[in-house]
């Protein structure tokens, strides 16, 4: 295999994933994540698999790095209680019904915009009028982006591109509080 040609097509395919993405929704993701700063408010930010990893780095980012109140559910003692109790449908859910409050901004990342746990996290949020955003890929009409105040769709079916285009977005959004780069 010709590994160079192989890098160079995958970076090729990400570049154009990234050049997708909708700028004005970044425009309004950062007014977004002011308003909450503003009000005193926390991100939460939650996925499954490595959109949970996503969450944590983004997390912890905004932080350290921004000095913006942000956090996730990625406590495994959360989880296993709230899976046990409510089960596994409904422990993100529960999870914000316990720590939210009522405009703190709620980021939900799913690549495949279908995991049962995450839409009903975000039918939730729609139903309370939390600020939401979603990040999905995969189907454009995935069930997790109807309810998103803020949705960005990566147009791709592979785990690892999806999860890259949501973790470069995320990730340049904290870059932007930092002023780094603009």
């Amino acid at each position: 295999m010709d590994y160079k040609k192989y890098f160079l097509n995958y970076s090729n395919d990400i570049s154009k994933l990234l050049n997708e993405v909708d700028i004005e929704q970044i425009n309004q993701t950062v007014n977004l994540i002011n308003e909450t700063v503003e009000s005193n408010n926390t991100i939460y930010i939650v996925g499954n698999g490595g959109s949970s990893s996503i969450a944590s780095h983004v997390a912890i980012d905004f932080v350290k790095s921004a000095g913006i109140k942000s956090a996730t559910f990625n406590n495994p003692n959360l989880i296993t209680c709230f899976t046990n109790d409510y089960g596994q449908d409904y422990w993100v859910k529960e999870a914000i019904k316990a720590y939210c409050s009522k405009n703190d901004l709620i980021i939900i990342i799913s690549s495949s915009g279908k995991s049962s746990n995450l839409v009903n996290a975000a039918k939730y949020c729609n139903e309370n009028n939390f600020p939401l955003i979603t990040l999905t890929g995969f189907d454009k009409n995935n069930e997790i982006s109807k309810f998103g105040k803020i949705n960005f769709y990566v147009n791709s079916n592979k785990y690892n591109y999806v999860e890259m285009i949501h973790h470069i977005v995320l990730v340049s959004i904290v870059d932007i509080f930092l002023k780094k780069n603009i």
